[in-house]
């Protein structure tokens, strides 16, 4: 029998507006270590997004390697790890031969030696009993040429078929594995097709046109373990096809989302088995929303979560005035209760468009757009009913082309 962990998105050094997640980030990797000791894992899979950025800080490098040190000292016999959108493909590159040698095997991008992605998982006698295609986020340069002029939707078909055809080159490496018995597994960070994201995902191709269907994986993959996207699913009702989530909420969005670590069990061959294991929240995201009276009334009922953090509280109001004491106000109703920490706040006024019998919301708090938000708000004040699709994709193209170059 043959065990393999799924997880992904672990995004270390992720911060909350300006708070820290790390001690979250590492009551996880604890419990993971343990969870990877008690049922026996033989095979741990990372499908990308390590890190939240691709200049990770020293707290979260440490936790990554620290991590790392003890998997050698469970039962655990490989690390597979890919990288995501977020990640540098430099810096998880950087100490991939050393790493290889404790046999944790770093695919940071997409190589010029494409066997250079598979990997093979041997038993005790030295023979395969597992292959892994380790396929880490496909950026635009790795599956196509930029060609001047090409429509969205020629962009699209492009990227897709980019995308699908890389997985299919697998097929003639694994296919004597696969006449031998032998399960193939392959890894992805994408946004598939049906699936469904939360707030704290960034789109990882423009406005997430190249979205892969279920489909266009090849049968001969046993398992498709997918990172990117935060809550655990099914991708196309395919049981085989699978988000793990991320381990701890990433933004309020995610604040209901059960998270948790899948279980891939192999015998004979055959995958029998996929198992899903909570992991234990550790703090408590809550959203509230309403007016300032509803606002009040559901903070006053929120409960001692009994976790090992105190929870977080956004607060969404609902008003025609800023209110400017709201915290001031906030914070006297969570005196005596401990298990608050603090408030993120955020204001949603209406204001009157140039119809009297229009409004619209806007949120006060401008940190929370991203810069293609920004921009698409400044495209719409510049060329008010028009379409400006075509500036709004070059804009997004130019942004990945430059976060690419940055990491």
């Amino acid at each position: 029998m043959l065990k393999v962990l799924h997880t992904a998105d672990w995004h270390l050094g992720k911060r909350l507006e300006q708070c820290e997640r790390t001690d979250e980030h590492q009551h996880f990797l604890d419990w993971l270590i343990e969870t990877i000791s008690v049922e026996c894992i033989d095979v741990l899979i990372v499908a990308g997004d390590i890190f939240d950025t691709g200049a990770p800080s020293n707290a979260a490098f440490k936790q990554y390697y620290d991590f790392l040190w003890k998997v050698k000292s469970t039962c655990c016999r490989e690390v597979i790890i890919i990288g995501g959108n977020h990640d540098s493909v430099t810096t998880l590159n950087a100490p991939k031969d050393l790493l290889k040698v404790f046999n944790v095997h770093v695919v940071g991008g997409v190589p010029d030696d494409f066997k250079e992605q598979i990997i093979t998982v041997k038993n005790k006698e030295g023979f395969p009993e597992l292959i892994v295609c380790a396929v880490p986020f496909i950026r635009d340069k790795d599956v196509r040429l930029s060609i001047a002029g090409e429509s969205s939707v020629e962009l699209e078909t492009r990227l897709k078929k980019g995308i699908g055809d890389h997985y299919h080159l697998f097929k003639e490496s694994i296919a004597d594995h696969k006449i031998n018995g032998i399960p193939v597994i392959a890894t992805g960070h994408l946004f598939a097709a049906g699936a469904v994201n939360s707030d704290s995902e960034k789109e990882i191709h423009v406005g997430n046109i190249a979205q892969v269907g279920g489909d266009q994986f090849p049968v001969e993959f046993d398992y498709v373990a997918l990172g990117h996207l935060h809550r655990p699913q099914l991708v196309n009702k395919m049981e085989h096809v699978r988000y793990s989530g991320s381990p701890i909420p990433l933004s309020f969005s995610e604040s209901d989302d059960h998270k948790l670590v899948l279980v891939l069990q192999f015998e004979a061959g055959k995958l029998n088995q996929i198992q899903s294991i909570d992991i234990p929240p550790c703090r408590k995201l809550i959203r509230v929303k309403g007016n300032l009276e509803t606002v009040k009334a559901a903070i006053e009922i929120i409960q001692d979560q009994l976790l090992s953090f105190p929870s977080w509280v956004e607060v969404q109001l609902e008003t025609d005035i800023l209110v400017h004491d709201l915290e001031e106000q906030l914070n006297k109703l969570i005196v005596g209760k401990p298990f608050i920490e603090r408030f993120f706040l955020k204001q949603q006024s209406k204001k009157h468009s140039l119809q009297l019998d229009e409004q619209t919301d806007e949120m006060i708090n401008l940190t929370d757009l991203d810069p293609k938000s920004v921009f698409q708000k400044k495209c719409e004040s510049a060329y008010p009913g028009t379409d400006f699709s075509d500036v709004l994709q070059t804009f997004n193209e130019a942004l990945e082309l430059f976060e690419t170059d940055t990491h």
